[in-house]
Order: structure tokens, then C-alpha cells, then sequence
């Protein structure tokens, strides 16, 4: 696990040994902890978030894949190292980021909330081990970004409304 140079996020290793990389930001209306973002981000999940979950849960339980069973929309006071926020395992937790990762025999992903004043980055990255990590990813690779796009929008609506 690395820092990013130019950001207070993590990420699993340098850039040039990723298999995957997103990074994502917003401006919100005023200052939240990665915390925050997180509860208000997957606090009532969108119905068809909850079935892309179900299809990736059938299709990669046939290559002995767990189940990820979704956003929970459970709410979190306080978390820390070594803690569950449904299917990922918190890594790291300071006042301005939350690290959290979710690794198996197919491949390591590490989620990087950070905050820096109003701004909110979004970091993943992914490393994987073999034939079907690298499949997993490429339409997985694909939704991600534009579930963490429509995720900080509604995260930012969600903001504004408090």
C-alpha cells in the first residue's frame, strides 16, 4: 500500500505495477470526512446497483469468487483498521482518508475515499493474478467508473440537501 505523490490517497502499489486505476473527484457544497462519503454514498443503494451485484455474484461464484452481496446501505459511526464495511476490509482510517481493499484468488482491490476541504477523490486500483482477474475486470473495469460517476452525483445532491 502507497500514498499517491500528488494526493492523499492509497493505492495498491506503483502506478506501472496496476492492472486497473480510476480516480474520480467532486466539489461539494462544504467540507465531509471520508466517512461521511462513505454513508452517504451507499446509503440507499439504487435498485439496479443491488441487481449488478446479484449478476456479478451468480456469474463469478462459478470460478469460487464470494459472493460481494452489495451495498448494505449500513450506516457507520466510527470504523478501524481491521473492521468490515460489508465486503471490503478496512486498511487504514485517518482523519482525511479511508482505505478499505476486498482481495481473493483473482485479484487485490483497494478503494481510496480522501477529502482534501470540499474536494472528495475516489481511488481505485487492482492488481490481478491471473486469467479471470483480467476478464472480471474488463466489463467490471468499465461499470466501475460510471458507477462511482453516478455515485458522487448523488452524493453530491445528498450533500446539498443537508
Amino acid at each position: 500500500m502507497i500514498t499517491m505523490n500528488n494526493s492523499n490517497a492509497y493505492i495498491l502499489g506503483p502506478m506501472g505495477s496496476l492492472d486497473y486505476f480510476d480516480q474520480q473527484s467532486i466539489n461539494l457544497p462544504r467540507a465531509v470526512t471520508p466517512l461521511d462519503v462513505w454513508n452517504l454514498a451507499i446509503a440507499d443503494p439504487p435498485s439496479w446497483l443491488r441487481v449488478a451485484f446479484r449478476i456479478r455474484d451468480a456469474i463469478s461464484s462459478l470460478f469460487g469468487v464470494q459472493g460481494a452481496g452489495g451495498f448494505s446501505g449500513a450506516r457507520f459511526d466510527a470504523v478501524k483498521a481491521g473492521d468490515r464495511m460489508d465486503f471490503f476490509l478496512v486498511e487504514h482510517v485517518a482523519q482525511d482518508v479511508l482505505v478499505m481493499t476486498a482481495n481473493d484468488k483473482h485479484l487485490d482491490v483497494m478503494i481510496s475515499i480522501s477529502t482534501h476541504g470540499k474536494t472528495v477523490d475516489v481511488t481505485a486500483s487492482v492488481k490481478n493474478h491471473n486469467t479471470f482477474g483480467r476478464a472480471y475486470m474488463v466489463p467490471v473495469g468499465i461499470a466501475h467508473r460510471w458507477i462511482v460517476r453516478d455515485t458522487l452525483k448523488r452524493l453530491k445532491a445528498r450533500v446539498s440537501a443537508t
